[in-house]
């Protein structure tokens, strides 16, 4: 009987763990944020996909805590300015860092 009273207390116990293993850590993202910055980055890619005048495979997007970074080589500072535009337009964006250069 002793065995089926600490069941439940195991059961909360183990939950506690597998929970604690989704929380964030100042060096490493949630796994909420992570899938968030992974919606952002593709939907920063799409928006570069869909301008004529930009190339997605020259233009690297990584994002960190809704923080959007755009490296890479554009052919003008035009297409650069036109890039970052694009990436601020994108919701849940915060902020975006360029470091891009012009071929």
């Amino acid at each position: 009987m002793t065995s089926l009273k600490r069941l439940p207390a195991f059961l909360v116990a183990a939950l506690m763990v597998l929970l604690a293993g989704c929380a964030g850590t100042s060096t490493k993202q949630s796994t909420g944020a992570y899938l968030d910055d992974s919606v952002i980055t593709t939907k920063v890619k799409t928006a570069i996909f869909n301008e004529p005048t930009l190339s997605v495979a020259d233009i690297k997007v990584e994002t960190n805590k809704n923080v959007v970074q755009l490296s890479g080589a554009v052919d003008s500072a035009v297409d650069m300015n036109k890039a970052v535009a694009l990436a601020r337009a994108v919701p849940g964006v915060t902020s975006v860092q360029n470091d891009m250069r012009v071929k």
